[in-house]
């Protein structure tokens, strides 16, 4: 049975916020460890990539299949088992060592992810409106980021102190601390905001992306989020140390001391995260009050695209401009294009378009790092860099053109 109460979108996004952030401690902590403990973890340094990578991959023909599932079945049959998949490949990380057991925790949280973050994303849109879609998501998108920093902060702190084992144990019951909250306080949500189309729920309306209008609207959502995805987690990510070393060499000094260029990639990486986590929400909120998320998405893609032409340019004190600038347009790409395909999606059907989001996102930043380093010989690095600024302003062309007629609130035809 279906809940006839709606249930608060703050409480909602506060409990799958607070579950998903804990869910992500382990797998960010191992990105920050496991090249540093390789012989703790029974592995050697070969490995670490493939390893770090493997969850990636396999979320590319797992996101599909838990997006429809999402579509079928009740959210907490399939959100509250990943939550607990996820504690328990973090588990594996802490009870065995070696590269199989590894690759299988790797695997294992692979899937777990994406019923986490499909599923998350399609809980917010259950209790969410058209009118308010754009700040829950964006401040679902926060909590994701927050999870994030926090596990690479925790993990590099508490493997110093404790060691690598110990760690991964903490962050395993830390994740099943939050599927355990998510158990006792997250409502069920699917049918809890009936569309208002849809007489009833033996009888929900049909699925409004029809016709080709709509259907170049979800392909721009999606393309939204998959050039979003490989200009910044793909190429910059990849490349920003890079850059850093070709413009000041080893370090910089400040004072009596030198600050090297590991550490630089690190502040200026970090701090990036920072003003994403804030732009999200604040992207999307936008959007609501704008009525015109459209809108707001053309103008969250001109900081991306001036920083990444100014880092094109080449000065090192551009660094500290452009990577500020495109952080806001990373945080905003990533709000909106889920909040977009809340808007265009059904009740019905929402899961699987995310999961076809999430399944593009991916691709896209598995794709990044080895497309920048194959083109650096041929354009350079700030070759590079205008390519993705002009990523970004194709997809300014094209939310422009998407403005007219698609504003929360009006059906998508």
């Amino acid at each position: 049975m279906f809940h006839t109460s709606t249930p608060s979108p703050g409480r909602v996004t506060f409990i799958v916020g607070l579950a998903t952030g804990l869910s992500l401690l382990g797998d960010s902590s191992l990105y920050t460890v496991l090249p540093t403990h390789t012989v703790e973890a029974g592995v050697t340094v070969a490995s670490v990539g493939i390893l770090l990578s493997a969850n990636r991959f396999i979320r590319l023909v797992l996101n599909g299949p838990m997006g429809l599932a999402y579509d079928r079945w009740p959210r907490r049959r399939l959100f509250l088992p990943a939550l607990a998949l996820g504690g328990l490949s973090t588990a594996i990380l802490d009870l065995t060592s070696g590269f199989w057991p590894l690759l299988a925790a790797r695997l294992l949280w692979g899937l777990a992810w994406a019923g986490i973050w499909v599923g998350g994303n399609t809980i917010i849109l259950d209790v969410t409106r058209d009118e308010d879609r754009g700040r829950w998501v964006g401040l679902y998108q926060l909590a994701f980021f927050l999870g994030a920093a926090s596990g690479a902060l925790l993990g590099g702190f508490m493997t110093d102190v404790l060691g690598y084992s110990l760690a991964m144990g903490i962050e395993s019951s830390l994740t099943l601390l939050g599927a355990l909250a998510a158990s006792l306080l997250l409502p069920e949500t699917r049918g809890a905001r009936p569309d208002p189309e849809a007489p009833s729920e033996a009888e929900p309306r049909s699925n409004p992306i029809t016709g080709s209008t709509a259907r170049l609207s979800l392909i721009s959502a999606t393309a939204l989020m998959g050039v979003n995805r490989l200009v910044q987690a793909g190429i910059l990510v990849s490349t920003f140390g890079l850059f850093l070393a070709q413009m000041v060499g080893d370090g910089v000094r400040v004072g009596p001391r030198e600050i090297g260029v590991a550490s630089l990639t690190g502040l200026g990486l970090g701090g990036a995260t920072l003003i994403a986590m804030a732009a999200a929400p604040l992207m999307g909120w936008l959007s609501d009050k704008a009525r015109h998320r459209w809108g707001v998405a053309a103008g969250g893609l001109l900081p991306g695209i001036a920083g990444f032409s100014l880092l094109a340019m080449g000065p090192p004190l551009g660094a500290l401009v452009a990577l500020p600038a495109t952080a806001i347009t990373s945080g905003s790409n990533q709000s909106l294009s889920t909040a977009l395909i809340g808007d265009l999606g059904g009740r019905g059907r929402r899961g699987r378009y995310l999961g076809l989001l999430y399944t593009i996102g991916d691709l896209a930043s598995a794709v990044g790092p080895p497309l920048a380093y194959a083109l650096i010989p041929v354009v350079g690095l700030r070759g590079v860099y205008l390519l993705s600024a002009g990523l970004l302003s194709a997809m300014l062309l094209v939310s422009l053109g998407r403005v007219r007629g698609n504003r929360p609130g009006r059906p998508v035809a």
